[in-house]
């Protein structure tokens, strides 16, 4: 499964209960549009780590990384590049 697809699908499934019409664009914030809060974030960071395999430290638990689906999309891809490199 697409990685953008695989996100998307947690945050649908896990925080909107198959609403995807809140999720409608990729660049909006978890955060601010109520979508996340920050037991969410661990949530989200148990998915990063169990089902993506992703170690995270804590200075990267900042929204830059964490807080769309496109920030979140760019941050797994850097994290694998990163694991392979």
């Amino acid at each position: 499964m697409e990685l953008r697809a695989q996100i998307r699908g947690f945050l649908i499934e896990n925080f909107l209960f198959g609403d995807t019409a809140p999720l409608a664009d990729d660049q909006m914030s978890l955060l601010d549009n109520g979508i996340m809060d920050s037991v969410g974030v661990m949530e989200l960071v148990a998915f990063l780590e169990g089902d993506l395999s992703l170690g995270i430290d804590d200075a990267e638990l900042v929204p830059e990384n964490l807080d769309s689906v496109d920030n979140l999309v760019a941050f797994v891809s850097r994290k694998r590049e990163a694991s392979v490199a």
